[in-house]
């Protein structure tokens, strides 16, 4: 049999059902990597955003985690393509703000209440794909047929790379033709556009049988003894904050300061990009035939390695000791590559340390502790990367950022040392989570891992019938 990324009822009848799903995966990645991307970084400081506001904007997407674990109880009484398709139809509303926000600005010029508001439409976004995505991932495991999962997520992941790819591209093109409020203007269209398909795609995939109810009694009693009672789970969940702390706000903090700070143009930046998720579609080549037979612990060590050569680079660029921009290309890449084998490495390790009766608690932990916490770290370099230009415009001070990449390199050979001492089970049989959108969607695969559902009481009660009518659970 023909296996191909979008199955046919010729090439593959067991998934052709779910071609909408895929379609789903490929048109929202248009969407996110604009709506709560890098362009909607640089959209801030064509505003005028502090670094504050662009930490705020940016850590949205971690810090509404928690939400995420306590829409999970909304499944048993609506059903999970309710529940996804009313998340996804209110989020898209907000791509309206941003939108009218580049014509404003277009038109009469940048004003001191634009910033705040995009950020608010960020935030609101954020707010209903959160609950939205509560639904995703347990939906997809109750259709799927169990054998032909892999086959759905690693489909679903080359899609969504190409779709990312493609929409970072486009960005480059429309940032180096067009003035900046016009380029995101079509940009926001793109992504609304793309939001539209993505809703229209899961009405049509197929409903199932709405899960137990799930006892948020349970969540609350349990989760501070996952967190805090000695275990290697407690051990390996504060390392892995630490990685989040310290990784998270590299991205939006070099983009803003490039376009603050060297003055690149936006379609610069934007290319950088395209580097670094390619740098994440050839680590996720590369590591995922090796990781089942080496294990995970080289990877951390390779991601930590790759941080600390990303952190001393920027150290000395920051200092003006070379802007050779061939030289920020590979950096990109070189990031790229550094979050997705922690990525991979982290699906692996994980499945290790969680007991087998509490599996889904306590992933749904870890995702919500380690996206949360790392989220509160841009805020907080934020306020200590403010600073003003000489005509009074923001900018990020200099000498904090020098700072900021030295407590990031001394604070990966300190977590390297930690990593390098994590009891593993190295042996083929050692189980990984797999995770749909976890190896191509880094950036943002924590968020999914906060699902209540248990999995594996799904996989013995079998679907409810297929139906693409109206929505409903």
């Amino acid at each position: 049999m023909r296996v191909r990324l979008i199955p046919t009822e010729n090439s593959d009848p067991e998934l052709a059902p779910f071609r909408p799903g895929l379609m789903f995966g490929f048109f929202n990645a248009m969407t996110w990597q604009i709506g709560i991307g890098t362009p909607m970084v640089l959209f801030c400081e064509a505003l005028g955003a502090t670094p504050l506001q662009v930490g705020l904007a940016y850590s949205f997407v971690f810090l509404l985690t928690p939400i995420q674990v306590l829409a999970t109880s909304l499944l048993s009484r609506y059903g999970y393509k309710r529940v996804m398709l009313t998340g996804w139809g209110l989020r898209s509303l907000f791509l309206i703000v941003p939108m009218w926000l580049a014509i404003a600005a277009q038109v009469s010029g940048v004003a001191p209440w634009m910033a705040p508001m995009l950020i608010g439409s960020v935030f609101w976004f954020c707010f209903f794909r959160t609950i939205g995505a509560a639904a995703i991932t347990p939906w997809l495991y109750a259709i799927l047929p169990p054998h032909a999962r892999g086959r759905y997520f690693s489909s679903d992941q080359f899609l969504s790379g190409i779709a990312g790819v493609g929409t970072l591209l486009l960005c480059v093109v429309l940032f180096s033709q067009l003035p900046v409020f016009v380029a995101l203007l079509v940009q926001y269209s793109v992504a609304m556009v793309g939001s539209v398909f993505s809703f229209t795609s899961l009405r049509r995939l197929p409903r199932a049988k709405r899960p137990p109810r799930i006892s948020l009694a349970r969540v609350w009693r349990d989760t501070p003894r996952h967190m805090f009672r000695p275990s290697p789970f407690r051990h390996y969940l504060w390392l892995a904050v630490a990685y989040g702390v310290v990784s998270t706000p590299i991205p939006p903090f070099l983009a803003y300061y490039l376009k603050t700070g060297p003055a690149l143009t936006a379609g610069e930046i934007m290319s950088f990009e395209v580097l670094r998720y390619l740098g994440v579609i050839f680590a996720a080549a590369f590591i995922r035939r090796r990781i089942d037979r080496r294990g995970a612990q080289p990877f951390f060590l390779l991601s930590m390695i790759l941080y600390l050569a990303i952190a001393v680079f920027w150290w000395a660029g920051v200092r003006g000791q070379w802007e050779v921009r061939a030289a920020f290309y590979l950096a990109y890449f070189v990031l790229g590559l550094a979050a997705a084998a922690w990525t991979i490495a982290n699906l692996k390790y994980l499945a290790q340390v969680v007991d087998e009766k509490s599996q889904v608690l306590m992933v749904a932990v870890q995702g919500a502790v380690t996206s949360t916490l790392g989220g509160l770290s841009p805020i907080g370099w934020g306020i200590l990367l403010r600073a003003q230009d000489a005509g009074g415009g923001a900018m990020i001070d200099r000498q904090v950022f020098l700072v900021f990449f030295a407590v990031v390199a001394v604070s990966v050979v300190v977590l390297s040392s930690l990593l390098a001492r994590l009891p593993e089970d190295r042996t083929e049989q050692a189980r990984s989570l797999v995770i749909g959108h976890a190896v191509l969607r880094p950036f943002r695969a924590a968020t999914y891992l906060a699902s209540l559902v248990d999995l594996r009481e799904l996989e013995e009660d079998p679907p409810g019938p297929v139906d693409s009518g109206r929505p409903g659970g």
